[in-house]
């Protein structure tokens, strides 16, 4: 494997501290390209069904692509997964910045955790190789303090370094892997899986050079892409506003999650932009060198609040952050917002997650499941900042209720009971995200057939209903946003596509209108790996029935494949009232485009047609 990749993969044993390296094999880089999709075949054949997500037997995989790291724009990112404490399932999350590629620096593609250390470690990997170090002056530090504690304490300031918070070291199911100050790999509590290692932080310096198969493509490749980016202008409106615009753009659709998402509306609009990208750019943003590598878009904030008591600068919230704190709970102070942003940032918490569970939470308390004896004594109440943020506190410190919180709600409406359950909107045990299905018809079947639960970015097909068309992978049309028919297959071509992008390992905003036999150049230009249009698109199936394979064996099927209610109870007012999908027609569309049975469960046929016949073995079809 001389180009594109590194060639190796660590291995590192957390019970008795020994590592060691085994070869990329071509085969499965062919197959599985890298990133998400090293990962998901990884997890697949060392993991025991049914194990438990926090015990010794889970394995934490870090992964790069073969993109990661070159010329190519958007190419910083890098993947990690595991079995996820929050949902059960296989879960991937994707994550930018500088740490990837300073990994793919040091010589390797990925590292492979297992066990479990009796004592807090940290990881240093250097070209002179692995080395597993006391990490006990680091725990009780937050994600900010670990990253400038370990580059002082190694004494290279270009250090690149993921590392969890407090909410990873008390295993809170919310909680995520940091690096690069803000940045997350976020959702589905990779975070406790790191911490239930007492694995604090991975320290990445490397001098190694990324070699590609034809460098003088790739250098007209990314002229193209760039040209592309600017003149888009989604990109460009990302660059001036970041991804905080979509709350501008997007609520007079109906697409912005409303109080627990039981609206469609939040005054006469007024509020949302009080919350969005405008307003963040001219009241609190700041100019800031902080892109991710490589990156033309530049949709990262940085942010300066002077005074006040929330007063801080560093990384700004993102439209995910601004909904699950703001619309969400009806808190439309951006100051605010920003601030707890920035405590689940230094904890290592899902601010998707974080924000959804609150809302859960507020309505809870409001319809009289929790009270003040449960909270401690704090009020929740829809547009309550005190509460809000003092719950948000708990979440953090995992201390209080907001220990129960940390855990989902999925788990805490299970706890607390008393019809809560029903307003807990999560898929799978995963908060859905803040767009809305009864906006655009696609996300009802994306995210009840999610592979890590319901997710906006592994399958954004709402993106076809916003005319990101893609004729070569059978997206020929913008389908109507409420329209009955297509969704299935919007679903299922954006799931697939999505799982490719994160095995090159690529952005969503550069890639989302990529076409499979661009990807399928760029593979071969970087590392020598040409892939046909049709071959990319069954790498991109062969990952997801993979990822379906694996839920299936702890239990996943068709009656797991569903939303919320409220999901599916039309809004009464705004962009979107009065509409909701027929999800059980859209599953029938689903599975048999992917050729599952009724029962959702891959066929032998399609899965040998995918190369995967002894997945069929293993699930008696």
């Amino acid at each position: 494997m001389g180009f594109g990749y590194m060639g190796k993969i660590l291995r590192v044993n957390l019970t008795d501290g020994s590592t060691s390296s085994f070869d990329v094999d071509p085969a499965m880089a062919q197959n599985y390209i890298g990133g998400a999709g090293f990962i998901t075949r990884f997890l697949y054949d060392e993991l025991p069904a049914k194990i438990d997500p926090m015990g010794p037997d889970n394995k934490l995989i870090f992964m790069t692509g073969p993109v990661t790291g070159t010329r190519f724009p958007t190419s910083g990112r890098w993947v990690v997964g595991a079995k996820s404490p929050l949902t059960g399932l296989l879960t991937t999350a994707t994550s930018s910045g500088f740490w990837g590629v300073e990994l793919k620096k040091t010589g390797y593609d990925g590292i492979i955790f297992e066990g479990k250390s009796d004592k807090p470690v940290y990881l240093e990997l250097t070209d002179e190789g692995a080395a597993i170090k006391d990490a006990s002056d680091l725990w009780g530090k937050d994600s900010y303090e670990t990253q400038e504690a370990l580059k002082e304490k190694l004494g290279k300031k270009r250090t690149r370094i993921a590392c969890i918070g407090k909410a990873g070291e008390k295993l809170a199911p919310l909680a995520c892997v940091m690096n690069d100050e803000g940045r997350a790999a976020g959702r589905g509590g990779l975070g406790a899986v790191m911490g239930s290692k007492n694995l604090k932080a991975i320290a990445c310096l490397g001098t190694g050079k990324i070699e590609v198969l034809a460098d003088e493509f790739l250098v007209m490749m990314t002229k193209e892409v760039v040209k592309g980016v600017e003149a888009d202008p989604f990109a460009q409106f990302f660059t001036k506003w970041g991804t905080a615009f979509s709350m501008d753009m997007s609520w007079a659709a109906g697409d912005v999650p409303t109080k627990n998402w039981q609206q469609g509306t939040w005054g006469d609009g007024d509020s949302y932009v009080k919350i969005g990208g405008a307003r963040m750019a001219k009241e609190i943003l700041k100019p800031h060198a902080g892109a991710c590598y490589n990156c033309p878009i530049r949709c990262a904030r940085w942010v300066e609040i002077p005074d006040g008591r929330f007063k801080y600068e560093g990384p700004g919230p993102e439209y995910e952050t601004l909904g699950s704190f703001g619309s969400m709970l009806l808190i439309d102070d951006l100051k605010a917002v920003a601030w707890m942003g920035e405590l689940c940032n230094k904890a290592g918490l899902d601010t998707i997650s974080a924000g959804c569970t609150l809302a859960w939470a507020t309505e809870a308390f409001e319809k009289g499941a929790i009270t003040k004896a449960d909270t401690g004594g704090v009020e929740l109440g829809w547009g309550n900042v005190e509460g809000a943020l003092a719950m948000v506190e708990q979440m953090c410190r995992v201390e209080g209720f907001g220990a129960l919180l940390a855990q989902g709600s999925r788990t805490a409406s299970q706890k607390i009971g008393k019809g809560s359950e029903e307003y807990a909107i999560q898929v799978k045990g995963l908060e859905v995200p803040m767009h809305d299905p009864r906006c655009y018809f696609s996300l009802a079947v994306n995210y009840a057939t999610g592979p890590r639960g319901a997710c906006h970015v592994q399958g954004g097909s709402y993106t076809v209903e916003l005319a990101v068309i893609n004729p070569e992978a059978g997206l020929t049309y913008k389908q109507g946003r409420h329209d009955k028919k297509g969704k299935g297959r919007a679903a299922k071509v954006s799931q697939d596509m999505a799982n490719v992008l994160n095995s090159l390992s690529i952005c969503m905003f550069a890639g989302m209108a990529m076409p499979p036999s661009a990807m399928g150049i760029l593979l071969g230009i970087t590392a020598g790996l040409p892939h046909s249009s049709p071959t990319i698109q069954q790498v991109g199936e062969r990952l997801t029935n993979l990822q379906r394979a694996f839920a299936c064996r702890e239990g996943i099927s068709k009656k797991d494949d569903t939303l919320p209610k409220r999901l599916l109870t039309p809004l009464p007012d705004g962009g979107a009232a009065g509409k909701a999908a027929d999800l059980e027609f859209q599953l029938q569309e689903y599975y048999a485009l992917r050729g599952w049975n009724e029962n959702g469960i891959p066929t032998r046929e399609r899965l040998t047609w995918l190369g995967l016949p002894e997945i069929a073995d293993h699930l008696g079809v």
